[in-house]
C-alpha cells in the first residue's frame, strides 16, 4: 500500500510548477530553474531584446518554488545561499518527505539532504528516490564533488556520535569529508592531548559534547580555527537534556566559541560550510581557505 501510494504520488500527480519559475512572452514561456546559469541566461535574453525588461522584472519579483499542495519547495536556495536544500523529516508523512525530495531532484543543482528520517520515511524516500546515502537518520542524494577543506569534528563521548554523525554527514553533502576524533572528553585529558595537533591543523572544527560540554572550551583555546560547539542531550539529572552543555558552551571563556541548540549538527555543518565559503564564489583559479583569507598559519 504505500510503495503504491508513494508511486502514485510522486511521479503520476506531482503539480505543475509556479508560474514563478518562467518569464518570456506566450512563444516563448517555458518552466526554468533560476540557477546562476539561467539567470545569466535571462539578463542576456534582456540584452539582445529578445526578453523585455519588465518580463524580466517580473520573473525575478517571486522566488521560484514549486507548490506541492502541502509544502512549497525552494528552488531558489542554491542561489542566495549556494547551500543544500534540507528536508526535515519529522511532522511528515513518509510520502511528503518521498515527494519533497523528488521534487528538488526533478532539477540539476545541489545536493538534497533529508535530515532526521525514521524508518518508514527513509524507505519511502529511498523507494521514490532511489541512490540516496543513507547514513544514521540522515540521507544525502547528490553530494557535491569533494573540497579540500580540513575540516575535524570532534566527540568528547561516544554517546555523542548520533549528533555527530548527522554534522559528518551534512559536511560530505556539501563536499567536505571530515576526519573524525572520538571520545576525547576532559573526563581523561590525556586523551585530548594525544590529538592536539590533529585539531589545530583544521580550518574549522565541530565539538559535539553533552554533559557539561566543556570540551568545547579546550578545543576553542588550542586552536585558531573558528569552533562550533554543538550541546547534546547526553547526561544525567543534572544534564537537563542538553541545557547544561548548552549554559555552559554559551558561558564559555575561550573567545570567539560559536554555539548552535542542542543536538544540532545539521546546524553546525552548515556554519561551516558558510564559514569555508563555496569555491565557486570564488572567480577560477583564486580560490581560498578559510585560514588563507583570515591571514593565519597552521600551528607548528
Amino acid at each position: 500500500m504505500l510503495e503504491a501510494a508513494v508511486s502514485n504520488h510522486v511521479w503520476v500527480s506531482r503539480p505543475a510548477r509556479s508560474e514563478a519559475l518562467c518569464w518570456g512572452g506566450p512563444s516563448q514561456r517555458a518552466t526554468r530553474l533560476v540557477d546562476e546559469t539561467t539567470l545569466r541566461a535571462l539578463l542576456d535574453d534582456v540584452r539582445s531584446g529578445l526578453v523585455a525588461p519588465d518580463d524580466a522584472v517580473a520573473a525575478l519579483r517571486r522566488l521560484p518554488y514549486a507548490d506541492l499542495g502541502f509544502a512549497r519547495v525552494d528552488h531558489h536556495r542554491a542561489l542566495r545561499q549556494r547551500m543544500a536544500e534540507a528536508v526535515y523529516a519529522p511532522g511528515k508523512t513518509p510520502v511528503q518527505c518521498a515527494a519533497i525530495v523528488a521534487e528538488l531532484l526533478a532539477e540539476p543543482g545541489p545536493p538534497v539532504v533529508l535530515s532526521r528520517v525514521d524508518a518508514s520515511q527513509a524507505h519511502a524516500a529511498l523507494l521514490a528516490n532511489p541512490g540516496g546515502l543513507h547514513v544514521g537518520h540522515t540521507i544525502v542524494w547528490r553530494p557535491a564533488p569533494e573540497r579540500p577543506d580540513r575540516v575535524m569534528v570532534v566527540t568528547a563521548g561516544t554517546a555523542d556520535l548520533p549528533v555527530a554523525e548527522e554534522a559528518a554527514v551534512v559536511l560530505q553533502a556539501h563536499g567536505v569529508r571530515p576526519d573524525r576524533i572520538t571520545d576525547v572528553g576532559v573526563a581523561g585529558l590525556h586523551r585530548f592531548l594525544a590529538v592536539i595537533d590533529e585539531i589545530a591543523a583544521a580550518e574549522a572544527v565541530v565539538v559535539v559534547a553533552g554533559m557539561e560540554g566543556a570540551l568545547a572550551s579546550v578545543v576553542t583555546g588550542i586552536t585558531a580555527a573558528p569552533v562550533i560547539a554543538v550541546p547534546t542531550s547526553v547526561g544525567y539529572g543534572a544534564g537537563l537534556d542538553g541545557v547544561t552543555a548548552l549554559l555552559g558552551m554559551l558561558a564559555s571563556c575561550a573567545s570567539g566559541l560559536t554555539v548552535v541548540g542542542i543536538d544540532n549538527g545539521f546546524g553546525a555543518a552548515c556554519g561551516v560550510i558558510r564559514l569555508l565559503a563555496a569555491p565557486a564564489s570564488h572567480p577560477p583559479g583564486t580560490e581560498q581557505t578559510a585560514r588563507d583569507r583570515a591571514g593565519q598559519h597552521t600551528p607548528t
